[in-house]
């Protein structure tokens, strides 16, 4: 039994999902035989796309509009800045803003701000084939949603050290990029057309950046919305010291879009900016090499411990967070809204790497609740204008593993904490069975009793267990029917080194309906999203506890939303058979909430 992550078994593929995934680009872009997404491109040293199509660029005294450039999206004006970091250093900044077309002077607006490595005017990615050179349309689907021109608010897209018409080395979320974020924040709120009042807005890489700009807790920073960001970057590349294949993938996802040649047409100084890699190869050198940093109490992962630095901060925060993710995992998510303490927003589910408003191709919500950007645009006109909203939308919308949506006021809320002592047991370190051979050697399992009526695993579980041997070990949870059919639906892998080892999981909010059992296996990284080395070894395992937050689903106040469509997706392929045994746990029901 493992999770969907497994099912990738190529590096061809890992690799398309990785390019994609990394933050938010479709997948159907990453795999297409078009050659104009070809990765190889990123090396020429040359400027990329057509100039038979003839379109005004914009320079910071010349606004574009739609009319003038058709990238430039209707109602928006479009102006080129750049501008220096904030940490001292020779990196020069580079932002597109967009303005409310026929502003007058004088006149200000709030600020939309993202900044990441994704606005690059000739694709996120790789090369997207434009006709001719503008602004990024990565968050066009923002603009339209909440009519944001029109709403009265300037778009900001800021292009962080590495990327687009930026300089300097990557340096993803660390300090040159706070250093970044910070440089951001003020200068948008210091422009003669800015109320001072800004707002940040991304998912995956740019959501990240959100982040960081809370953790900054700048004056002018008044609300971010991050979907599905990365909590803690260290989780991002390793599982307690495990290697993950993203460890591996990600830092070239970020060379490649950091070489991407841009537009022949754009403008000299951008054009001398991108070109920035070319003449310092150091840059992508360090930045793989330093993602294979293992050890999480390093300065390196320190600094981009999120989740850590987010204490005490209190900027409204609006998240999402799919807890069957196969790219931006639920991690360090629970520590990073506790150590946060001003107003929280999120919408939270059994759903995959999707934004809040993405569809399937029938128009189907992937995520399964209406609403997104109205729920947004609210968010952003109460904390940038002070206006009161008309609609009580809940704190948080979270759907559980059956589907049904809830609203609640915090995330997790625990009714009780179960302490579990599950005993010992041993297991082979050997990575798991060819097929057809037998595999309970290289793994244990600990059977509970049926619960007594549906209990919600929510929040993060952790184990606890003392070793002997040396190699690695993976935790997984499992939802068990009557009948034995079974469903993986947490995990965590580990180096063990002998002696005392506590585990997070992800988080979770997973619903066992009334009859079914919870299982907890022990063993060998059989498959999945790691680069492991199994050590061959026997593992002796003993005094195993499990510490598992529970709540009751008969307390739930039910709001408005559908299942989301990767649930049953993820339930059609990772279903499997397990043959129950002799229970030697009980997961207590806990008591319904008031």
């Amino acid at each position: 039994m493992h999770r969907p992550r497994a099912a990738l078994t190529t590096v061809s593929a890992l690799a398309a999902v990785a390019l994609a995934g990394a933050i938010g680009v479709p997948v159907a872009m990453a795999t297409s035989e078009d050659p104009t997404g070809a990765p190889s491109a990123a090396t020429s040293g040359k400027q990329s796309g057509s100039t038979s199509g003839k379109a005004a660029v914009a320079t910071a005294d010349d606004p574009v509009t739609h009319e003038e450039n058709e990238r430039v999206p209707e109602g928006a004006a479009w102006t080129q800045h750049y501008f220096p970091s904030s940490d001292g250093s020779d990196v020069e900044l580079h932002a597109d803003v967009l303005l409310p077309e026929g502003l007058e002077k004088g006149e200000q607006v709030p600020v939309i701000l993202s900044a990441g490595s994704y606005f690059g005017h000739s694709g996120e990615i790789f090369d997207e084939g434009h006709p001719h050179t503008g602004p990024s349309d990565r968050f066009g689907d923002l603009v339209e949603g909440i009519d944001l021109f029109d709403r009265g608010y300037a778009l900001v897209l800021v292009d962080t050290r590495g990327y687009g018409g930026s300089t300097g080395c990557i340096d993803f979320a660390g300090p040159g990029e706070q250093a970044d974020v910070a440089a951001a924040i003020d200068w948008a709120a210091d422009q003669s057309w800015s109320t001072g009042a800004v707002g940040m807005y991304g998912k995956s890489y740019d959501a990240v950046t959100g982040l960081i700009g809370n953790n900054l807790d700048q004056d002018a920073l008044k609300a971010v919305v991050a979907q599905e960001p990365i909590w803690d970057m260290y989780d991002r590349v390793r599982s307690n010291g495990v290697p993950r294949q993203e460890g591996i993938i990600a830092p070239s996802t970020y060379n490649t879009i950091a070489q991407l040649p841009q537009m022949a047409d754009d403008d000299e100084r951008y054009v001398k900016n991108s070109q920035y890699e070319l003449t310092h190869p150091e840059c992508l050198a360090a930045n793989t090499v330093n993602n294979l940093v293992a050890d999480p109490g390093t300065s390196y992962w320190q600094d981009r411990d999120l989740a850590k630095h987010a204490a005490g901060t209190d900027t409204p925060l609006f998240v999402t967070q799919g807890f069957l993710e196969w790219n931006t995992r639920a991690e360090g998510m629970e520590e990073y809204l506790t150590n946060h303490e001003g107003p929280q927003r999120g919408w939270l589910g059994p759903w995959d790497h999707v934004r809040g408003n993405d569809r399937t191709e029938d128009g189907t919500l992937k995520m399964g609740r209406e609403g997104w950007f109205d729920e947004i645009g609210a968010f952003y006109d109460e904390y940038l204008k002070g206006v009161e909203p008309t609609t009580d939308y809940p704190a948080y919308s979270v759907q559980d593993s059956t589907g049904t949506w809830r609203a609640e006021d915090s995330w997790p809320v625990v009714d009780q904490t179960a302490r579990i002592k599950l005993g010992s047991g041993s297991y082979v370190d050997d990575g798991g069975p060819q097929e057809e051979q037998d595999g309970t050697r290289s793994s244990f399992v600990k059977w509970s009793e049926p619960v007594e009526r549906d209990t919600r695993v929510v929040g993060t579980p952790k184990v606890s267990l003392n070793a002997k041997g040396t190699g690695n070990v993976l935790v997984e949870l499992h939802d068990i029917a009557p009948d034995g059919t079974a469903v993986a639906f947490d995990e965590q892998a580990a180096v063990v080194q002998g002696g005392r080892l506590t585990v997070d999981l992800e988080s979770a909010d997973w619903t066992l309906a009334a009859g079914h059992r919870l299982a907890v296996e022990i063993g060998s990284i059989q498959n999945g999203s790691w680069v492991d080395t199994p050590s061959g070894q026997k593992i002796k395992v003993k005094d195993v506890r499990l510490e598992l937050p529970l709540d009751d689903p008969a307390g739930d106040v039910p709001t408005e939303g559908d299942r989301a469509v990767w649930l049953d997706s993820y339930l059609a392929a990772y279903t499997a058979e397990m043959t129950p045994g002799e229970a030697t746990f009980t997961v207590p029901s806990p008591g319904a909430r008031g």
